[in-house]
């Protein structure tokens, strides 16, 4: 995954984490967590216009309370795991058997294959954060969060094609493609997809249209030219490319797009539907963006330190693809010391919130930055 350079005036604040002896290395990052896009990477052949971003991504690991190094009371794991099961009562009934049965197989073999649905997690914890669960209990967010891990699951199907990424292992058991087939795999993708707004916009109650309306774009934007697939694209083109300041500024863009856009999306959705003001969803935004960046980080870092067996899919795949990563580019003591900084200023846009309704947020932050997985 790769990425774009930007500087804003907001990167000189004396709370930014790019006021360290080491900023020109974050500098173009942490840009986008404050302001959409402004400029535009420089590769062969490529030309855009100015991007928004929408952002996230999941992964399967157990957290301990230690690693989530949460000071409250918040108990991590249980959170996770009632909203995990919750999520997975909703993905289950939502996509159901029917005719025609093979198409459904295939849909409901990756939707259902597991992880720790870190994406809808987030959803629903930014409904909660801004309002949305005093009433509803999260329930005006729930669609929304299945819909995201629809679309996830979906990038996932399309992304281990052989066209693609080429890819045999996910989540611990055999790709679509390698248990279905290309064809029907690249069929349950779209079928996600499309299922995904459908779910979205009629299964939502309780929130006034207007607020579906703008969920509905903001995770149409996410996953098309702005989003999801910009970051493929990208990723395709820059695989094998060798001038290392050529490929650091893709990498940031990919990392961006491909990851953090739907990861920014599932906070966003979820901060909208639940009724939060438009300065609560854009310090959610910006939160989401850092975490977006954050997974992505510890993830390039995860593929050159764990073996297949410990992150449940083929590990080592970016560096035998003589992709850029950022362990690649910078190294991996500056790949960690940058995902501590990314830590840290997700944190410290949730300073505003009450403390209690934010921890999960602040633990979920956690947990992407201390996964083994």
């Amino acid at each position: 995954m790769r990425s774009m350079t930007l500087v804003d005036p907001w990167l000189q604040a004396s709370s930014s984490v790019l006021n360290h002896p080491n900023q020109t290395q974050y500098r173009s990052f942490l840009a986008l967590i404050q302001s959409p896009i402004k400029s535009t990477p420089t590769w062969p052949n490529y030309h855009s216009t100015p991007l928004a971003i929408s952002a996230v991504v999941t992964k399967q690991e157990t957290a301990t309370e230690d690693e989530t190094q949460n000071p409250t009371s918040f108990n991590f794991n249980t959170y996770m795991a009632q909203k995990a099961s919750l999520i997975n009562r909703a993905l289950d009934e939502a996509v159901s058997l029917k005719d025609p049965p093979m198409i459904h197989e295939a849909m409901r073999y990756s939707l259902l294959a597991g992880g720790k649905r870190v994406r809808p997690v987030l959803c629903l914890a930014a409904c909660e954060l801004v309002g949305g669960g005093r009433h509803h209990s999260a329930a005006a967010a729930l669609p929304a969060a299945c819909a995201v891990e629809m679309i996830h699951t979906m990038s996932l199907i399309h992304d281990d094609l052989p066209c693609m990424d080429d890819d045999d292992l996910r989540r611990g058991q055999p790709t679509t493609h390698k248990a279905f087939g290309e064809d029907v795999a690249v069929l349950a993708g779209d079928s996600l997809l499309a299922f995904a707004f459908e779910h979205l916009s009629t299964a939502t109650v309780g929130v006034p249209p207007a607020r579906i309306l703008s969920a509905v774009g903001e995770l149409a934007k996410s996953i098309g030219t702005e989003g999801l697939v910009a970051g493929q694209v990208v990723d395709i083109i820059s695989t094998g490319i060798s001038t290392v300041g050529l490929e650091l500024d893709q990498l940031e863009f990919i990392h961006v797009h491909k990851t953090a856009v739907l990861l920014e999306a599932s906070v966003v959705l979820g901060a909208i539907l639940g009724g939060g003001s438009d300065e609560q969803v854009e310090r959610l935004r910006k939160f989401a963006r850092c975490i977006g960046l954050l997974f992505q980080v510890v993830d390039d870092i995860l593929d050159v330190t764990r073996s297949s067996e410990e992150l449940g899919k083929t590990a080592g795949k970016d560096l035998a693809a003589d992709k850029a990563t950022y362990p690649k580019l910078m190294g991996l003591d500056k790949s960690r010391e940058f995902a501590d900084k990314l830590n840290a200023e997700a944190k410290e846009q949730l300073s505003g919130f009450d403390p209690d309704k934010a921890a999960p947020l602040v633990a979920l932050a956690d947990y992407i930055a201390y996964r083994q997985n």
